[in-house]
């Protein structure tokens, strides 16, 4: 099945090419979209960092990036400061409907971070928690959203 990648990066060579395929389409990117990561580190998984640049087809764009994204990727470990000032910082540039991804190590592995804490750093922030899922071989991913119009 050579040839074009079809939205869920086929290419990524890795043995966790199934799993990265379809995390992306939990993550729900799509082509073209424009998705900002904060926090990378050598252990990030490399297999799915590849799956949202074949999906998106673009490069994961960094930290500094200053024009409008269409979505976010955090990976954030328990020692890597205030998970709000990471919060704040991905929403300046995010468009308004677009996902915020906090993706930590899963539980008993180093840098867990709890749930409690994802919760607590998104509803200062003005955010909640959608839900949270196994996203790769050694990390979890909540989905974060903003509260509603408020208005």
């Amino acid at each position: 099945m050579g040839g074009r990648e079809e939205g869920i990066g086929r290419d990524v060579a890795s043995s966790t090419d199934d799993t990265a395929g379809q995390a992306i389409g939990r993550l729900g990117f799509t082509s073209g979209q424009v998705i900002q990561e904060f926090g990378y580190d050598d252990d990030v998984d490399d297999a799915l960092r590849a799956a949202v640049e074949a999906t998106t087809g673009t490069s994961l764009v960094d930290e500094d990036y200053d024009d409008v994204t269409d979505g976010v990727i955090i990976w954030f470990r328990e020692d890597d400061g205030d998970l709000t000032d990471y919060l704040v910082d991905a929403m300046s540039a995010l468009d308004d409907v677009g996902p915020i991804w906090v993706l930590t190590p899963k539980a008993g592995r180093d840098g867990h971070v709890s749930h409690s804490d994802i919760e607590e750093a998104a509803t200062t922030s003005g955010l909640h928690a959608m839900g949270t899922y196994a996203i790769a071989p050694d990390w979890s991913a909540t989905r974060l959203a903003s509260r509603g119009r408020g208005k």
